[in-house]
């Protein structure tokens, strides 16, 4: 039986933010062949971003593929439903309404196109090249600016009837709490657990706490980096918006594992930079409400894929997906 050599199946991973959009052309070991990116902000119309990045990739295809067709696109974008390869409502892109976006990257590249949301794309891409190799039961969270997940049950990941399942983010953690700056829920984990949520926490005790370090900072410069920093230098103010955020964390988590019985919860994202600021509170009052089967079960694990590459690999292991 020949053996396949894995470095010659490529495929085209994207990841479309609301400013940026990256790319890269990843062989099936999980290595990037070339990679770049374009401004998704200056193509206000559809065709016009999809023109520019087939312009892009193009000479690095015949590059590395010469005239040999590469295995397909996959794609992570805000909103993607991965059962109809569109982009749906998606509030950060110019792009709105219903945006038919496997359809036109297929009738552009001549290849499939798959896509999903970019926390999906993310845990595929653990599963397929990062921390959760071998794993079949994990939930990954990405902590940054939202809080985005995607949960992976028996070696699948969950898309749910119409191929939004998973947005544990907007998942109610304080009924009546803190109203989000977007969707206007009340009290969901992402406006505790983001780095936007972080900044709110520390611009509200920074108020109550005339003395702590984070009023030498401007209002406008306060940020999840700046407590970082604070609490570093060993202001109690700043150590509690972590252990706070942690808590808030940590009860979240506890309600998930209780939903799927993970093997491990993968966190990823500039949230986690904190390190155990945030990590050992958010243990703690996991542990602590868990029903007692759950407990001291479910590993809380760092990522391994590099932060600039994990989008552009998560989105090409869709393509490898079974």
């Amino acid at each position: 039986m020949a053996l396949i050599d894995l470095s010659k199946q490529v495929a085209l991973g994207v990841d479309i933010g609301g400013t940026n959009t990256k790319y890269g052309l990843v062989n099936h070991r999980g290595e990037i062949l070339e990679k770049g990116s374009l401004k998704t902000e200056e193509y206000p119309d559809v065709e016009d971003f999809i023109n520019a990045l087939y312009d892009k990739v193009s000479p690095l295809i015949m590059k590395h593929c010469g005239q040999r067709q590469f295995d397909g696109i996959g794609v992570g974008a805000p909103n993607a439903n991965y059962y109809t390869g569109t982009i749906e409502q998606a509030p950060n892109l110019h792009w709105k309404g219903i945006v038919p976006f496997a359809k036109m990257m297929t009738d552009k590249f001549d290849v499939p196109c798959k896509m999903t949301n970019d926390a999906n794309a993310a845990a595929l891409g653990e599963m397929m090249f990062g921390a959760a190799r071998g794993m079949k039961d994990f939930i990954m969270m990405t902590l940054g600016t939202g809080v985005g997940s995607g949960i992976i049950s028996n070696g699948k990941l969950i898309y749910g009837h119409d191929g939004f399942a998973g947005e544990l983010g907007h998942t109610i953690v304080k009924p009546g709490g803190r109203k989000h700056w977007s969707t206007g829920s009340e009290g969901s984990l992402e406006a505790y657990a983001s780095a936007t949520g972080i900044t709110i926490t520390a611009k509200k005790m920074r108020a109550e706490f005339p003395n702590s370090m984070l009023n030498d900072y401007p209002e406008e410069e306060v940020n999840s980096k700046v407590v970082f920093e604070c609490a570093t230098k060993g202001d109690p103010v700043a150590i509690e918006v972590f252990r706070y955020t942690g808590q808030k964390l940590g009860e979240a988590l506890a309600n998930f594992v209780m939903f799927s019985s993970p093997e491990a919860i993968l966190l990823f994202g500039g949230v986690i930079k904190a390190g155990d600021f945030i990590m050992k509170p958010t243990k703690l009052h996991m542990e602590r409400n868990l029903f007692p089967i759950f407990r001291n079960k479910v590993k809380l694990v760092f990522s391994e894929l590099d932060e600039a590459d994990a989008a552009i690999l998560g989105a090409s292991a869709l393509v490898w997906e079974k």
